[in-house]
């Protein structure tokens, strides 16, 4: 990486900073040249919405008016909508990082998949647009069951349903009537700012697509960036889903994947990622190695760092991949990764509950005194609880359409098999209650 040679400090405004991440962004190489400062309030950005974008926008330039130094870079790690976000603030200001219509190519579920099926149809899964609110739609499947469901964009897989039958496309259309406003509106406000493709201009912000299924092998999600046009890897993480097939439980880095496999999907990323538009940023892309049938399926490309992967990256190179997104910001070509970490291996863990209903309560969260100790017990090991006692699990914002997030546990150790033995037995003391009864 081209370090920050001078004195001269660069300000970088981060969109939904908060603690756990500014640490992260604090221990690149280089912080003590840059200072870094929240930009919008992280409830707003990353919650379950209501997102006002127009009240959004009109506050962060607001913020960067206010601001007497200079603004150096804007850069964010949530998704929907903080890369939109991010794309307007920055052509309005001059800052490096791809349009606004790049990030739509990429991360609007259906314009992505034109676009991917465009450029490689090979590792494009069927497909189709689907509006939850047309004649017949709940009882009309757009493709032959199972199929995934899901709105064009949405985050954290919410309102992404797995349909095996018309009782399933019922249900789903009316939790797609009642709430994919909450996406959609916000995505009108988008759509409205960007030059559109036909087929993306003539539908309605709420659309939805249907996919069909690819998630069987194995789950790998390719890190890496594009600066002066030009795609470059930098890692590739392994992924775990839980016993429903659809909530991810665990991330792994570096992924335990064959040299073969690595580099095509290294090859396909950086091919998706030049030729889709993007430039002055970090992303990743999600695939499916299928060993039995001997296919990659690409799941979807983000525009931003993982934050979940972060950690990982810290703890086995050393310096989290924060420094990747504040380099490509500032116009620097990556050095990345760089020198051993202390740990060989690196994971997060999502314990979650399955099963339970939204009206349960949580009636007991471990003090922090408590995961302090727990962390003790496991060196490396750093526990966030997503849980507030006395409250619904259906008003958790760590959850999807099936399951709900209990915490998120990073761990780090010199063995594969030590790493998972080491989260059994956290898991196990994590002393949880919901209804009263230890989850």
């Amino acid at each position: 990486m081209a370090r920050t040679d001078v004195a001269m400090v660069k300000n970088i405004f981060v969109v939904g900073l908060e603690p756990f991440n500014r640490r992260l962004l604090e221990r690149v190489r280089g912080a003590e040249n840059y200072r870094f400062h929240g930009l919008l309030d992280v409830r707003d950005v990353a919650g379950l919405g209501p997102f006002d974008v127009p009240a959004m926008l009109d506050e962060a330039h607001a913020a960067l008016d206010r601001f007497e130094g200079t603004v150096d870079a804007v850069v964010g790690y949530w998704d929907f909508p903080t890369q939109m976000l991010l794309a307007v603030l920055r052509a309005d200001r001059g800052l490096r990082g791809p349009s606004l219509e790049a990030v739509m190519r990429s991360e609007h579920k259906y314009w992505a998949r034109i676009e991917q099926r465009r450029i490689d149809p090979e590792v494009v899964p069927a497909f189709a647009p689907f509006d939850p609110f047309g004649a017949g739609a709940g009882r009309l499947p757009p493709l032959p069951y199972p199929f995934w469901l899901k709105p064009v964009k949405s985050h954290s897989s919410l309102l992404g349903f797995r349909i095996e039958d018309g009782a399933d496309l019922a249900d789903a259309v009316a939790q797609l009537r009642r709430d994919v406003h909450l996406f959609a509106d916000p995505l009108a406000v988008f759509l409205r700012r960007a030059e559109l493709p036909p087929a993306v201009a003539d539908a309605p912000p709420h659309l939805c697509i249907a996919e069909a299924i690819i998630s069987h092998g194995r789950q790998y999600t390719v890190e890496g960036f594009v600066h002066g046009g030009r795609a470059e890897i930098y890692g590739i993480v392994g992924s775990a889903r839980g016993r429903n097939q659809s909530s991810l439980e665990r991330y792994e880095y570096p992924a335990d994947v064959p040299a073969g496999v690595a580099a095509d999907m290294g090859e396909i990323a950086k091919r998706m990622a030049e030729r889709t538009g993007l430039d002055d940023t970090p992303f990743n892309i999600e695939f499916f190695v299928d060993g039995e049938r001997d296919r990659l399926w690409l799941l979807e490309l983000n525009v931003r760092i993982s934050k979940s992967h972060s950690p990982l990256f810290e703890k086995v190179t050393g310096v989290p991949n924060s420094e990747v997104m504040v380099d490509v910001a500032l116009g620097e070509r990556p050095d990345y990764p760089p020198a051993e970490g202390r740990f060989r291996y690196a994971a997060k863990f999502m314990p979650r509950l399955y099963g339970e209903r939204d009206d349960s309560i949580v009636t007991r969260v471990p003090p922090r005194a408590e995961l302090d100790e727990l962390e003790a017990r496991f060196p490396g090991t750093e526990i966030q609880m997503h849980l507030v006692e006395g409250e619904r699990l259906g008003d958790i914002r760590h959850r999807d359409s099936y399951s709900y997030e209990l915490a998120t546990i990073f761990m780090g150790a010199d063995r594969r098999a030590d790493l998972m033995e080491n989260y059994r037995r956290c898991r196990a003391a994590l002393d949880v209650h919901i209804d009263g009864a230890r989850a």
